[in-house]
């Protein structure tokens, strides 16, 4: 999307740009992106940390203001106050904000202020995994991070139905998260996409229970997604 609503800084009444992000290979930026990047007179960031080295990647010296998930609802009130006379982008540490991490209420108020919020897409694990698992995704139910106690983790995925699942789960839960979904789960098909883009990218399947015992045995680092294929017709057969 091009014209009246990339006007620039200073034109007037500021557009929030939901900004995509790579989740480790810096090619995965898009020329549009980063030319936004470029422009814009403030980024907001889910942490700094990681948001202003690619920043510096890119030659970008713009304000960059942290915007962690606990400090979300006290930033957009500032961040508001700038979008009065500036285009703002919003970026996650890596993929799409507002998917799973900060960005969903400074959307919200910018729209309900009465701003163009406009999407600059790109990367984002959940879908990445699913594009290569080999599993349906014609329809798929997306639950972000699962609770941590099993009684909820459990209702969270029973509640999901037989189709296929996608979610984000800590490496150092995620065999303990799969042998305990194992019994529900039964013979549906998991894979399990690790370090996506990055060096260590690792792609594995199986069942619940037999990946749940191979990463007990090796316990795997760096981001994790898990998508988890249908039920067959008659249920998750054990």
């Amino acid at each position: 999307m091009t014209g009246a609503t990339e006007l620039g800084p200073g034109a007037g009444p500021g557009t929030l740009y939901v900004v995509a992000t790579p989740l480790g290979n810096l090619e995965d930026l898009s020329p549009r992106a980063a030319r936004i990047l470029g422009t814009v007179g403030l980024v907001v960031a889910e942490d700094t940390r990681r948001t202003r080295p690619l920043l510096t990647h890119l030659g970008v010296h713009v304000p960059c203001w942290g915007m962690p998930a606990p400090r979300e609802t006290v930033t957009v009130a500032a961040v508001l106050r700038r979008l009065a006379t500036a285009d703002v982008a919003v970026v996650s540490d890596a993929g799409t904000p507002t998917v799973s991490d900060p960005g969903a209420r400074l959307v919200a108020a910018a729209r309900a202020a009465g701003h163009s919020v406009v999407p600059v897409p790109g990367a984002c694990a959940a879908i990445a995994a699913l594009s290569v698992s080999g599993l349906p995704a014609d329809r798929f139910c997306f639950l972000g991070f699962l609770p941590r106690t099993p009684s909820a983790m459990r209702r969270m995925v029973a509640a999901a139905g037989p189709g296929t699942v996608v979610f984000h789960e800590s490496p150092l839960r995620l065999a303990r998260t799969l042998a305990l979904l194992a019994p529900e789960l039964g013979s549906r098909s998991v894979v399990v996409a690790r370090e996506l883009t990055k060096r260590h990218e690792q792609v594995s399947s199986g069942t619940a229970s037999e990946l749940a015992e191979r990463l007990a045995a090796t316990p795997p680092r760096g981001e994790c997604t898990v998508v988890v294929g249908p039920a067959s017709r008659g249920g998750a057969a054990p």
